[in-house]
């Protein structure tokens, strides 16, 4: 891999990279292997989250392979029906990780198992977000993470000496990365529920800096690189589990086509493998055709965009600097020509955003034959430099209602009545059964249509006061 793929890797934290050894002692000492266990607490919202199939907790995951060196660990997640215990008896670490979304339910499985006196970690973006609030519901808060402190902290664990927060200094390259044992998901009664695509992870961190988003807290501006074989190592490993060359992944990263020459590498390798992939993509260059090309013939067969409006005064207030209106049509129809169907995101309620601003989204949705359209209303999350300057007009700040779906605060140019109103409408409009022809005619037979119906069935019934 050239050099310059790292130049923006922050040092190794030199105190993680010290404790190894330190930790091979502390565990060489432990008469019994402490008990972990593992939460993926399920959302309360009223909206169609954590519901059908999910995706495999790939950052859990990764904390529980991490974790099983050192101690036993048992992985639940509640939204594929397992039960989390109310007696934690049988543990001596419970870890749970939480979004804004699940925040309120990861906080009472914490409340009650400090009440029964066990080590009770939170990590995830919410608690990295709020550090403040997350401590009153836990004996640690791992801020961003884990890996970078996981030394630390598995010392601290075992010799009982806690520390109320565990932040990294610096990150650790991806280089360090294990492959993640999979086996603590596929081993779960309900692992049926899973999504048949597996999540992969290539790189971190995003350094564009939209105002609206938490990735530069989580995982910070520099962006982090996987080597290129060991992704492709993992992609075999899964090819040899399931027997066939044609399996399906899904790209965990947040902006993995940041650096074109990395991710083109990536994909001319990926082509060799007789792989399907998807992914969230930036459009910052994917104006060019023969990124569409290469990502068409390495087997992507869905590209997550975020559009996010088609209003060029909302695109600069959010700094989406990479969204340029001219080349909307150019990045759809380039992808199209190659195989590539689209996964567009848009939102809605804006100070800037206008009833113009929905029939634009709407003329666009159709004239270029998008897919699978996702609508979104704005949704200040609590860390974000917006929500910071939104949080004067947030209506409430019930957590379990940060869905990106329900009704945060009233934009400048329209009333709350009438964007909801038009946010209703345009969602029945694009999703009715003549539109979906439209959209979709001559279009491959596959889990694409089926979510296009699943969406007609859902909209039909939406009334405005669902968003509030």
């Amino acid at each position: 891999m050239p050099a310059d793929y790292h130049h923006n890797v922050e040092a190794p934290n030199h105190l993680n990279d010290r404790l190894p050894e330190t930790l091979d002692r502390v565990v060489a000492k432990q008469k019994i292997r402490k008990k972990w266990l593992l939460i993926q607490p399920k959302s309360e919202t009223s909206m169609m989250v954590d519901s059908g199939s999910v995706s495999m907790p790939l950052n859990l995951i990764m904390v529980a392979t991490l974790a099983s060196r050192q101690f036993d660990v048992t992985l639940i997640d509640e939204r594929t029906g397992d039960q989390v215990p109310e007696d934690f008896s049988g543990y001596d670490i419970v870890a749970i990780t939480s979004r804004t979304l699940n925040a309120n339910k990861a906080y009472r499985i914490g409340d009650r198992a400090l009440s029964q006196k066990k080590i009770v970690l939170l990590g995830g973006v919410h608690p990295t977000m709020l550090l403040d609030e997350a401590t009153q519901h836990c004996t640690s808060v791992i801020y961003g993470e884990v890996e970078s402190i996981w030394n630390e902290l598995a010392s601290d664990i075992i010799q009982g000496t806690m520390k109320r927060i565990y932040r990294a200094q610096t990150l650790r390259p991806m280089t360090a990365m294990q492959s993640p044992d999979f086996s603590f998901a596929l081993n779960s009664k309900n692992a049926n529920r899973y999504s048949q695509r597996i999540p992969i992870l290539a790189t971190k961190g995003c350094p564009v800096g939209c105002n609206f988003c938490t990735t530069p807290t989580v995982y910070g501006k520099s962006y982090r690189y996987r080597e290129i074989d060991l992704v492709l190592d993992e992609m075999r490993s899964h090819q040899d589990r399931l027997g066939k060359r044609n399996v399906n992944f899904s790209f965990m990263d947040d902006n993995i086509s940041f650096r074109p020459q990395y991710f083109t590498e990536l994909l001319e390798e990926m082509a060799k493998l007789g792989v399907h992939w998807n992914a969230n993509i930036s459009m910052n260059f994917l104006h060019k055709p023969e990124v569409a090309e290469i990502a068409g013939r390495s087997g992507c067969d869905l590209m997550s965009i975020g559009f996010e409006s088609l209003n060029p005064d909302v695109l600069k207030s959010v700094n989406k600097g990479a969204n340029r209106l001219q080349n909307y049509s150019t990045v759809v129809s380039n992808l199209h020509n190659n195989g590539v169907a689209i996964q567009g995101y848009f939102m809605f309620g804006f100070d800037d955003d206008s009833e113009k601003s929905f029939q634009a989204t709407y003329d666009f949705i159709m004239q270029n034959r998008i897919e699978f359209p996702v609508f979104s209303l704005v949704t200040p999350f609590p860390g974000t430099p917006y929500y910071d300057e939104m949080k004067p007009r947030i209506r409430h700040f019930n957590w379990d209602k940060y869905d990106t779906y329900h009704y945060m605060f009233e934009p400048k140019k329209i009333s709350g009545e009438k964007l909801l109103d038009n946010f209703v409408k345009l969602q029945q409009e694009v999703y009715k059964g003549r539109s979906i022809m439209k959209r979709m005619y001559g279009k491959p037979l596959n889990w694409v249509w089926l979510a296009n119906l699943a969406m007609n069935n859902f909209t039909r019934k939406l009334k405005a006061e669902a968003f509030l």
